[in-house]
C-alpha cells in the first residue's frame, strides 16, 4: 500500500464520486442483559453521509422504489473483553423485493479498502445488484474505524491537502528525511486523536463484528460478497467461523500469502500491466491517439510529465497545483476501471498543455476529497487497519535497497509503491502477522473471481486464495478483462455465474473462464 496515497483502497468506493465530479445518525439497538446478540436494530431512513463517509446527499431509492434504511449495531470495542465498552457499527440495507417465501436472508457487502464506507458505497451501486436484491436484503456497513463506526481521525483537511502534495518518491537524503518526517507527523496525529480505537481495528476484529452482525440480522449463515480488501476480510471470516459461511463470493482477490512488501511489489506489476494495456488500447484505435504515436511513446510521455512535475508543478484546482505525487495518484485511480481510460487520456492531454485539473480530480477521488475540500477518513482508516494487520515495519534504508527491484516491476509506479512501505514504520500499535490466515476447512463453497487485467489485486492472487482456503473449499472463476474486479464490469458471463451461485446455489465448474 502506498503512502501517501491508498492505492489499495480505491476499489469500487470512489467510482460514483469520481464520475459525478468528472461529469458535472442512525438508531441504536438496546442489548438485553449485556447480550449483544439479542440487540434489536432500530432501522430508520438514512441520513446524508457524514464527512468521514464522504459526504453528499441521503441515498435515493433504488429504481424499483425500494428505500434505504440505516441502523447502528453495538459491538465490543475490545473483542477480548466482550462485556466491556462498546462501539457503534453503522449499517445500511435495502429489503428484499421478491416474495417473502423466496427470501434467502441478508447479503452482506464489503467493497474494499480497507477504509471504505459501505454505508455510502452500497447505494451508489445498488442498482447493479437488483437481481440479488430480489431474494436478499442487500446489507453493508462501515467497518470499525471507518465512516460512522468509531472513525479513526488523524489530520485536518488542510493538513491532508499538504500530505497529499508531498514528494512521495524522494531522490536525495533531504527529500527522504522530509518524507519520513511528514509520515511520522501523520502517524503521531493518528495516535493523538484516535488512541482508543487504534488497537481494535484489525481485520480479525471486523470479521468478529460480521459474525455478530449475522446473528443480529437473524441469519443462520453469513451470505457475503467481498470485493478487493473485502476478499481478505471474507477469507479471515471463513477462517474464524468456517461453519457459519453461507454463500460467499470473493471478487478482485487479495493474495493472502503475501507480506506487505510482496503485496506492494505485486501492485507495482499490476499497475504497470494496466498502464501497458491502456497505452496499447489508445494507440490501437482507428482514430489518432492524442497522447502518443505508439504504446511506448505514450508511456515515455507520461514519464516525462512526471519528471517535469517534480521540478515544476502545473495549475491544478485552485489554489492547489498538480505535483508529481498527485499526478501519479490520478493516473493510478484511472487505471482501476477501463471506464476511466477516456478521462485519463483527456487528463493527460490537458496536462501536457499545462492544465492539471482532470488528473487532480482523479487524485482527489482516490484520496477521498470532496469538491468542498473535506476528506473522508478513508486514508486514516486504511493506514490504521493495514498497520494493525501487518507485522513488518520497514526502514528507509531497507526501502532504498529494494528500489531496483520495484523499478524493474514498474518504471512508473515502482518508487512510489516502494516508499509506501514506510507508512507503518512509526505506528503506535504493533501489527498482527506477516499475512492473514484464511485456511477454512469445513467451510461451505466460496466462489473466488479473478480478473487477468486487475491492477490493484493482480490475477495471481485468486489462485493463491483458492489454495490457502484449503482443499474442497473454493471454486475459481477467471475473467479475462480490464480494471479492478469482475462483477462490476457487467460482463454477462461473470454476473450469470455469480448470480447463479448466490441465488440458486449453483457452483460454476472449477476453472470456468469468462471473456
Amino acid at each position: 500500500m502506498a503512502n501517501p496515497s491508498p492505492l489499495r483502497a480505491a476499489a469500487l468506493i470512489t467510482t460514483a464520486v469520481l464520475l459525478s465530479a468528472l461529469l458535472a445518525g442512525c438508531g441504536d439497538g438496546s442489548p438485553k442483559d449485556g447480550d449483544l446478540t439479542a440487540q434489536k436494530l432500530d432501522w430508520k431512513d438514512c441520513p446524508a453521509p457524514s464527512e468521514a463517509e464522504g459526504g453528499g446527499s441521503a441515498p435515493s431509492p433504488l429504481p424499483n422504489g425500494t428505500t434505504w434504511q440505516c441502523a447502528t449495531m453495538q459491538a465490543p470495542l475490545d473483542w477480548n473483553r466482550p462485556k466491556g465498552d462498546t462501539i457503534g457499527i453503522a449499517l445500511i440495507r435495502a429489503k428484499a423485493t421478491g416474495p417473502a417465501n423466496q427470501r434467502i436472508g441478508s447479503l452482506v457487502f464489503n467493497f474494499g479498502g480497507p477504509g471504505g464506507s459501505g454505508v455510502s458505497t452500497l447505494p451508489a451501486f445498488g442498482a447493479d445488484y437488483a437481481a440479488l436484491g430480489a431474494r436478499y436484503d442487500l446489507v453493508s456497513f462501515d467497518p470499525r474505524g471507518v465512516g460512522r463506526s468509531a472513525p479513526v481521525k488523524c489530520e485536518s483537511d488542510a493538513q491532508l491537502d499538504a500530505y497529499f502534495q508531498q514528494d512521495a518518491t524522494p531522490d536525495d537524503s533531504a527529500e527522504r528525511s522530509a518524507l519520513l518526517d511528514r509520515t511520522k507527523q501523520f502517524n503521531t496525529a493518528c495516535e493523538k486523536n484516535s488512541r482508543k480505537i487504534l488497537p481494535h481495528v484489525a481485520t480479525t476484529d471486523a470479521a468478529r463484528d460480521m459474525d455478530l452482525m449475522r446473528q443480529v440480522l437473524g441469519d443462520a449463515k453469513l451470505h457475503y460478497f467481498g470485493i478487493s480488501y473485502g476478499t481478505e476480510l471474507g477469507g479471515v471470516y471463513a477462517h474464524l467461523f468456517p461453519k457459519n459461511v453461507g454463500r460467499a463470493v470473493l471478487d478482485a482477490v487479495v493474495d493472502p500469502t503475501q507480506n506487505p512488501e510482496q503485496s506492494a511489489l505485486g501492485q507495482a506489476r499490476g499497475f504497470q500491466l494496466a498502464l501497458d494495456n491502456f497505452a496499447a488500447d489508445c494507440t490501437s484505435k482507428t482514430t489518432e491517439c492524442p497522447i502518443g504515436d505508439t504504446a511506448q511513446d505514450v508511456k515515455n510521455r507520461i514519464a516525462k510529465l512526471l519528471n517535469d512535475l517534480e521540478k515544476k508543478p502545473i495549475s491544478g484546482i485552485t489554489p492547489r497545483q498538480l505535483t508529481q505525487t498527485t499526478a501519479t495518484n490520478g493516473i493510478a485511480q484511472a487505471l482501476y476501471s477501463k471506464d476511466f481510460w477516456e478521462y485519463l487520456t483527456e487528463g493527460l492531454e490537458q496536462a501536457y498543455a499545462g492544465d492539471g485539473k482532470i488528473l487532480m480530480l482523479l487524485s482527489d477521488s482516490l484520496n477521498g476529497r470532496s469538491e468542498n475540500g473535506e476528506y473522508s477518513n478513508i486514508t486514516a482508516a486504511n493506514i490504521a487497519i493495514n498497520c494493525a494487520d501487518d507485522k513488518p515495519r520497514y526502514t528507509a534504508d531497507y526501502v532504498q535497497q529494494k528500489l531496483p527491484e520495484f523499478r524493474a516491476a514498474s518504471p512508473l509506479f515502482g518508487d512510489y509503491l516502494a516508499w509506501g512501505m514506510v507508512s507503518c514504520t512509526d505506528w503506535a500499535v504493533p501489527g498482527a502477522a506477516d499475512h492473514p490466515d484464511v485456511s477454512a476447512p469445513g467451510s461451505a463453497p466460496i466462489l473466488v473471481v479473478g480478473n487477468t487485467g486487475d491492477p490493484a489485486t493482480p490475477y495471481e492472487g485468486a489462485k493463491k486464495m483458492v489454495d490457502a482456503l484449503g482443499k474442497g473449499v473454493a471454486v475459481e472463476l477467471t475473467y479475462k478483462g480490464q480494471g479492478h474486479g469482475a462483477y462490476d464490469s457487467k460482463n454477462k458471463c461473470v454476473q450469470s455465474a455469480v448470480n447463479g451461485y448466490l441465488l440458486d446455489g449453483r457452483e460454476p465448474k472449477a476453472g470456468t473462464v469468462c471473456s
